[in-house]
Order: structure tokens, then sequence, then C-alpha cells
């Protein structure tokens, strides 16, 4: 069904192909069933349509293939159609079918005061010449049937009309809605930032000043006088101390009741790639590593991003490339760089993966601003041909910008 629906809506034309040979089939159907049969019930094959009235039938049936194209000159050209059939028709031909059809088209396709004035006219043309121009009596029941089905038509055009617009109408509101709630996010998160790094920049900032300067005097009189470079160093361990509670107090009053304690276990690193990479292994997902054994060692931040952007990039993998997905991890010291790509080889495109820039999940935005922090830069997207790619080049003397901390250990994996 959804595939049915989906070929619809790219392929309007033949759909509304299919509805006017399917107007034609009905009005020449109708076209040989006598209403007023025997005992008053309708008699199949009792009378057949003229040349006339076939030939107005297929241009009212080939009218509506542009229905939706130009709705108001198709109505006017199968209402003309049926005011022929009208006059001329005996017996007559259930033409004005198709200008049923037009009517409820017109009605759909525009707004409510034009559905009502164009209904109307509709109505009252097709029912007026019906009853005072035609062969039947003004009574009869063909010219009551004119009447309703032309009604019918404008209401229930005017109905699909509105409903539409109202589905419509929501979906916009939910689209700006979750637009908003997006933007108020971002800017609590900026805020939250800058309220964090200005609280850290008062607690520490003065203490380590202190310290980097009574360090100097120490080690300037270490030689010639070692009683003040001995005071010298009481102080710089005195101010430690106090920036070390004053940091301690301030992180505290950003944990929440329920968070867990702070880890005391070093930050991850490349060293420990391998265990990373065997619990994706242990969790079903093949990967293959590729990196020099002998590869330097890298300054602490770097280390902790590099492991970050393998872990985020092999978890998406994991929850977005399917069951049958292998992933393949490098990395490699290019220059004064290391580089690192995660590749898989799932579907080309899943909602949950695109790019940061358009709206992707937390997890490779986050990848991208740890990268951003650094120095360095971060690709993700689509490969050709099936596949995702994560490239992310950092350089080994990183410039970091505070928003990246080497001691960072909470979790933070996930689209």
């Amino acid at each position: 069904m959804t595939s049915l629906v989906r070929w619809a809506r790219t392929h309007p034309l033949a759909l509304d192909a299919i509805v006017a040979l399917g107007v034609l089939f009905a009005m020449v159907a109708g076209s040989f069933v006598d209403p007023h049969g025997p005992e008053g019930t309708y008699a199949w094959g009792a009378r057949t349509p003229d040349a006339l009235s076939l030939a107005l039938m297929v241009l009212g049936a080939a009218a509506l293939v542009f229905r939706r194209v130009a709705p108001m000159y198709v109505l006017a050209a199968t209402a003309t159609v049926s005011v022929v059939e009208l006059v001329t028709g005996e017996p007559r031909a259930p033409v004005v079918m198709s200008a049923v059809v037009a009517l409820y088209t017109v009605a759909a396709t525009t707004d409510r005061p034009t559905t009502w004035r164009v209904g109307f006219a509709t109505m009252a043309l097709l029912t007026g010449i019906a009853m005072f121009v035609g062969p039947l009596p003004w009574y009869a029941q063909e010219n009551l049937g004119i009447f309703a089905w032309t009604g019918m038509a404008a209401a229930a055009g005017d109905a699909v009309r509105s409903r539409r617009a109202f589905v419509d109408a929501i979906r916009e509101r939910a689209e700006r809605a979750e637009r908003t709630r997006e933007e108020e996010a971002r800017r609590r998160v900026a805020e939250e930032r800058l309220r964090i790094a200005r609280d850290l920049h008062d607690v520490v900032a003065h203490h380590i000043a202190l310290v980097n300067v009574q360090a100097g005097v120490a080690a300037h009189v270490m030689d010639k006088r070692p009683d003040q470079a001995k005071e010298a160093l009481s102080h710089v361990r005195t101010a430690s101390r106090s920036a070390l509670d004053e940091l301690r107090a301030t992180v505290g009053l950003l944990r929440q009741s329920g968070d867990p304690e702070a880890p005391t276990e070093p930050a991850p690193g490349l060293d420990r790639l391998d265990d990373l990479v065997g619990t994706f292994r242990n969790a079903g997902l093949p990967v293959e590593v590729a990196r020099a054994k002998d590869a330097p060692t890298l300054p602490a931040a770097v280390d902790l991003a590099a492991f970050r952007v393998v872990q985020e990039a092999l978890t998406n993998v994991h929850k977005h490339a399917g069951p049958d997905a292998r992933a393949e991890v490098s990395v490699v010291h290019v220059g004064p760089n290391v580089e690192i790509t995660v590749l898989d080889n799932g579907p080309e495109a899943t909602p949950g993966r695109s790019v940061p820039e358009e709206g992707g999940g937390h997890g490779l935005l986050g990848m991208r601003e740890r990268v951003s922090a650094l120095g360095g830069t971060l690709s993700a997207g689509p490969r050709y041909g099936g596949g995702f790619r994560v490239h992310a080049i950092l350089p080994v003397k990183a410039r970091t910008t505070g928003a990246v901390s080497p001691t960072t250990t909470s979790g933070d994996t996930g689209a």
C-alpha cells in the first residue's frame, strides 16, 4: 500500500488517466441501463446509447485526465458536454458524471468561497437545463439525481480540502515546535557552557597565576636563598590546595544529586583501542583495525579525542548499519597530524546518520565539537555505493580551547 501511494504521488497524470478510464467505463455501463424498467426496476441492456452520446462520454472522460493541471477548464469542458447531452440525449446517457468528478476536483484544490460559487453555479446550470430544457419532465428522478450528485461532489471536495489543510497545519506546527525546542536547547547549552567556563575561570585563574609567580621565585632563589625558595614553595602548595578545593566545590555544584561518583581511573586513549574493538566484536560487529605498532605517544587531549571518535563511530555503525555490517578502523600519522578513519558497509542513507549540519544526531555533533576544539577537522557522510565514513584529522600538537578536558570520562556516545 505504501509503494502504491508513493507511485500515485509521483505520477499524478497517470493516476488521473486511470480515474478517467474508470469514469468512462461507469458512464458507458450506465448508458445501457434503463431506470424505468418493469415494476420500477433498473433494466440492463434495455437501451443503447447513440453515437453522439458515446462521443460526449469519451470527450468528458478525456478532459478528466487534466483535472489537476487545470481544474477550472476541465470543469468548464465537462459541464459543456454534459449540457449538450442533457439537451439532445434521448435516451439520456450519464455524461454529467464527468462534470461531477471535475467539480469535486475544483472543490478539493481551491478555497471555500470559490467552491461555494462554482459549485452553486454548476449545480444550478446543470439542474436547470435538465429540468426545463431537456426531454424529460422537470420532476424526473434523473434531474433530481443531477442536483444531488453535484451538491455532494462540492461538499466532498470541500471536506477533503479542509482535512488536508488541517493536517498540513498540524504538521507545520509540530515542525515549528520542534525547531523552537532545538533552538532553545542549543541556547541553553551555550549559556551553560559560558557559565561553567566563567565559574572555572574565576575559581582557578587567581590561584594558578599565584602558583606560577611563586614557582618562578623559587626557581630564581633556589641556589642563593634556599629559605626563601622553601617559603615560595609553601605558598605554591597552599595556593594549589586552595585551587583544588574550590574546583572540587564548583564541580560539586554542577553535579546533580543522582549523578555517579566521579571516576578516578585515567582517561582512555588509543592504548585501549584493542579493548574497545573487542567489546564491539563481542557484540557481533566484525571490526578490522589498521595502525602502526610503533606509533608515537599522543598528547592526553588528542589521545582522548581520538579514542572518543572511534568509540562514537563504531557505536553508530552498531546501531544504524544493519545486522550484516562490517567496520574498518585506521589510525595513521601523517606529518604533524593523526588521521582516524572509520568505514562501514551499511546502507547508503540512514535517518539517524545524516551529517551534523543537516540535523544529525548528537553523537556526530559531539565528535565534530571535540575535534574542532583541538584545532582539527571532522567529516562524516555516506560512501559512494553504500556505507558510511567518518574521517577525523587531529593535530598532534593540539590547540585546545577549553572545550575538551583530558580527564573527561563521561560517556557521550549515541547518535
